[in-house]
C-alpha cells in the first residue's frame, strides 16, 4: 500500500503521510482517528508516546538466556 493510498482514503496530502510515518509531524486527533479507523486498528496501535519495538523482532527474537521468574502462588493464612 502506498502513501498515495493512505493519504487518499484519509482525506490529506501523500507528503503528510510520509512526515508522519517519520515523526516529523503529529496528527489531529481527527486525522489520527481516521488512520486508526483505515487501518481497522485501535488509534494506540497506530500512536503512542512509548516506542513498539517491531513485531519481527518480538516473533523472531533469539529465546532469552534467562527465562523468566516464575510467579508464586500467595498462600492464604489460616
Amino acid at each position: 500500500m502506498s502513501r498515495y493510498d493512505v493519504a487518499n482514503a484519509v482525506g490529506v496530502h501523500y507528503q503528510t503521510i510520509g512526515y508522519i510515518e517519520r515523526g516529523d509531524y503529529n496528527p489531529s486527533l481527527q486525522l489520527a482517528l481516521r488512520l486508526a479507523d483505515f487501518f481497522r486498528l485501535p488509534v494506540e496501535a497506530i500512536f503512542s508516546l512509548t516506542r513498539f519495538s517491531p513485531l519481527s523482532e518480538q516473533v523472531y527474537a533469539p529465546p532469552s538466556p534467562h527465562p523468566p521468574a516464575q510467579a508464586h502462588a500467595r498462600e492464604s493464612a489460616p
